[in-house]
Order: C-alpha cells, then sequence, then structure tokens
C-alpha cells in the first residue's frame, strides 16, 4: 500500500492513533478528521484512494457524509461502526459505502479490507484475455467509458462508486452470461476479500436503482432466480 493515502475519520482519537500508526507503517500518507464537517472539508481538497468513516460522528453523521461525498467522488468509502445490527451495515452500503468493519476491530482485519477494496481488478481479467480491451461499450441508452470509468445514460453522466463501475464493467463486456453471487464477489472484490455476498446484492440493487428507469423491471441487468445475476444484451 506503499505511496497510498488515505484519509481517518473518527472521533475516537485514540482508535485514529492506533490506524494511523498501522497504515503509516506500510508507507500510507494518512489524514486525519474528527467530525464530519472536517472529513468533507478533507474529502473535497484532496485526493484519496481509501476512507476509512465512523458512523456515529459530530455535527454530521458517517451516512451524511458519506452520502454527500457520493455526490463528487467514487473513492472506495469502508464505514466503521459500534453497532453489530445487520441493518445498520446495510444501510451504510445504501449510503454509498463499499464495505464495513464493526468495533472493536482488529487493526489486522481492517488492513486487509483496505488491501482487497483497493486493488483494482486487472481489466485483461474483467474481459477476458485479450490484449487491448475495448475503451467503451455500449447497449442501449447505456454507455460505459472504460478509460475515464464513467458511466452514462441518453448521453447523461451517472454517478457510480468504483465496485459499483467495477461489477457493471464485468456483466456488461460478458452479456447474457449468468454469474453467482459467490463469482462476482471473487472476480470484483477479490477472493481472499472477507465480507459475504449481501455486499453483492446492496451493489446490485443500487446499480439497478441508477441506471434502469424501473428498477423492479430491469432492462440491463436481471436475476436469475437461484443462480445469481446477468447483463441482458438483446
Amino acid at each position: 500500500m506503499a505511496g497510498k493515502r488515505a484519509l481517518i475519520v473518527d472521533d475516537e482519537k485514540l482508535i485514529i492513533k492506533g490506524i494511523r500508526y498501522s497504515l503509516e507503517q506500510d508507507d500510507m500518507q494518512v489524514d486525519c478528521a474528527y467530525d464530519g464537517e472536517e472529513a468533507l472539508e478533507y474529502a473535497r481538497s484532496n485526493q484519496y484512494d481509501i476512507i476509512l468513516l465512523d458512523v456515529m460522528l459530530p455535527k454530521l453523521t458517517g451516512f451524511e457524509v458519506c452520502q454527500q461525498i457520493r455526490e463528487f467522488s467514487s473513492v472506495p468509502i469502508i464505514m466503521l461502526t459500534a453497532k453489530g445490527d445487520d441493518m445498520d451495515k446495510i444501510l451504510g452500503l445504501e449510503y454509498g459505502a463499499d464495505d464495513y468493519v464493526t468495533k472493536p476491530f482488529n487493526i489486522l482485519e481492517v488492513k486487509a479490507r483496505i488491501k482487497a477494496i483497493m486493488r483494482r481488478v486487472d481489466p485483461k481479467r474483467l474481459v477476458g484475455e485479450t490484449a487491448a480491451p475495448p475503451k467503451a461499450v455500449e447497449s442501449g441508452d447505456l454507455r460505459l467509458d472504460c478509460e475515464g470509468r464513467r458511466a452514462y445514460i441518453a448521453g447523461k453522466e451517472i454517478g457510480l462508486t468504483a465496485k459499483e463501475f467495477e461489477v457493471l464493467e464485468l456483466l456488461m463486456f460478458n452479456p447474457n452470461k449468468v454469474y453467482s453471487r459467490e463469482g462476482l464477489l471473487s472476480l470484483v472484490w477479490g477472493a481472499d476479500y472477507p465480507g459475504d455476498v449481501r455486499t453483492v446484492d446492496v451493489h446490485i440493487r443500487r446499480l439497478r436503482e441508477k441506471i434502469e428507469l424501473n428498477p423492479s423491471e430491469p432492462r440491463y441487468v436481471h436475476t436469475k432466480w437461484g443462480v445469481g445475476y446477468y447483463f441482458y444484451n438483446a
């Protein structure tokens, strides 16, 4: 993780101190924020490779910060939550987070999540073994700019998170091929990703809300019940 830059957001100074020390041992550059407003200022003013964002913050909650960051950035965000309730974790993903870690946590687990989430999937592995993957792919009103990592519907850009883009990229380059949830988790998040398949379900649902005219009757990303998901290309 050398050369990478992280933002840690938590109002507990001891937690920040521990995470910061551990990440700096991996030669990461680390900034720290202690409330939601300060976190937004950092996120708007700097380019980060990862943001660790606590849910319970002064001024603005972690969910509010995450939602506002998603209006201008697709930087990977890992939510830090002291609550063990699954709905709180899923809520974090719904607001645009890429992953979550429940307190108290082992710093090695946090670093494993960071490494897994920052590891970009090899484009060759996504689209096949072609030497030069296509720069863009289109289907109907949907266009994916692979070099710029942007998506458009009818010429209008839609904001996708890093993982949403990678899921859509994989599906679009392999139309009508059904991927299991486990398969998507392994290909997009990495074989060593410690999360579970519910992460895939949340990202698919959020993706549909952004690219489908009617998410309950999708045109592009379909479900093969009992099997997985696929991109329909007529």
